[in-house]
């Protein structure tokens, strides 16, 4: 899949008023979240979006400096895309902005980089919005390499107003990819669940936090969201039925079905890589053990094999291990098998306390939580050396999942007195916060889109 299969029209070339390709299906989450209200458990209307503040803090390495011209835009635009654009890359930790430098630029100038240059920049994006006949948007840009001279490329997205910031989203993902020959994450989507009152929901929001809606509402608790590998479904824990069951939500019907409702607990669904089965801890034999659950139908298959309390299933990308938290050993810690239960090693080794495994999308690195003292913190491990890094300075962390291209992690934390959601980069440098209102926890970050 090349760029341009991701991304959408390429802009042909410099002139002003060119005309989208007609072959190019417009950006679209029309129906995506439509049918969600099917899916709420209660007859009560949930507001339209939680909205949240982002605010970024810390100073990175080796950040690429770019800057964005003002685009050009018609008069009371509800988004401001140029924004969008540097905040979504300033929130990686891999680019710098910088401010300054002339206006009046759009995808179709030929602008002089000099004064670019001057203030630092290596990049340069232009752009514009223009109103089209049938009340959509043409959102163009271009990128530009300042210190070489050269058009790097751009792109035409016409969209509806509702889709705007997703327009925004795409946009950064193709600069951040030019630029640093990574994928970018932007336009990808966060679950995430809160609390207000006797209201429990799932969400589903942009990677940002915005755009945010509620995919289930129950006045019973919902824990555990875990998307499935193709970006369709997410499993989650209900205590609906005054127990805990697991059920898959299909994000874009909000139809969901009944995956495990066994004697006893069911709690801490993981999808397999390739979407076939779900590993999840049930009580069935008196402790809580790791079954896998095959999607078709059937009876759970039992995995570990201990006495003891053996939870939180955490796929390798490539299938072939599956991590998982135990207390075989007295205290928790973070174990690996084979996917049938065998060849079992203990993983973490310093501090008494260690839960929460997630693996990176490279299968390099292992994000957990520690206890240590009376705080709990997210740590990352180097899986090849062992060594342990500690990301934060809060007392209260949880539920650390990477972005798909591995290069953030999102977890929940409290942070003067409010739960919040929270991104750091791999080195700890760079955080961003994204706060909501009530008790916001357990988020997990989606997969790539095709």
């Amino acid at each position: 899949m090349t760029l341009l299969d991701r991304f959408g029209t390429p802009l042909s070339g410099l002139e002003r008023g060119t005309a989208p390709s007609p072959s190019f299906a417009p950006l679209s989450r029309r129906g995506l979240l439509a049918s969600a209200a099917a899916g709420a458990l209660a007859a009560w209307s949930a507001p339209a979006a939680a909205q949240f503040r982002v605010e970024v803090t810390g100073v990175g390495v080796q950040q690429i400096p770019f800057a964005v011209a003002p685009f050009r835009v018609p008069s009371g635009l509800p988004q401001d895309v140029a924004a969008i654009v540097a905040a979504d890359l300033v929130r990686s930790g891999q680019l710098r902005q910088i401010a300054g430098g002339p206006a009046g630029l759009d995808e179709a100038s030929r602008p002089d980089l000099g004064p670019w240059r001057t203030q630092g920049a290596d990049a340069l994006i232009t752009g514009s919005v223009r109103g089209l006949a049938d009340g959509r948007f043409d959102v163009r840009f271009r990128l530009w390499d300042v210190v070489r001279g050269t058009d790097l490329g751009g792109l035409s997205y016409p969209v509806s107003a509702a889709d705007l910031r997703l327009a925004a989203h795409r946009i950064a993902d193709y600069v951040y990819e030019k630029l640093t020959g990574e994928r970018g994450v932007f336009s990808t989507r966060i679950a995430y669940v809160t609390k207000n009152g006797d209201r429990h929901q799932l969400w589903v929001a942009d990677a940002d936090g915005e755009n945010a809606q509620p995919a289930l509402t129950s006045r019973e608790p919902i824990i555990s969201p875990a998307w499935s590998p193709n970006g369709t479904q997410l499993a989650y824990v209900s205590f609906e039925s005054l127990k805990p069951v697991i059920y898959a939500h299909d994000i874009a019907t909000g139809r969901r079905r009944l995956l495990a409702s066994f004697r006893g607990s069911n709690s801490a669904p993981a999808w397999s890589p390739d979407g076939r089965r779900l590993y999840a801890t049930l009580t069935l034999a008196g402790s809580s053990q790791i079954y896998a659950l095959d999607l078709d139908g059937g009876q759970p298959q039992r995995i570990t094999q201990t006495g003891g309390i053996d939870t939180e299933p955490a796929f390798a990308p490539d299938g072939k291990a599956v991590y998982f938290v135990s207390d075989r050993g007295g205290s928790p810690q973070i174990y690996r098998m084979t996917p049938d239960g065998r060849e079992v090693t203990r993983v973490t080794f310093e501090g008494g306390y260690n839960i929460s495994p997630a693996v990176s999308p490279d299968g390099r690195q292992l994000a957990f939580v520690s206890r240590i003292g009376d705080a709990y913190r997210l740590r990352l491990m180097d899986l090849a050396s062992g060594t342990v890094t500690s990301l934060t300075d809060t007392n209260a962390d949880e539920s650390p999942s990477f972005a798909p291209n591995g290069r953030l992690i999102i977890y929940a934390t409290r942070v003067q007195g409010r739960e919040s959601l929270m991104t750091t980069t791999l080195d700890g440098r760079i955080k961003t916060r994204l706060a909501a209102a009530g008790s916001v926890r357990e988020p997990d970050w989606g997969p790539f889109l095709a």
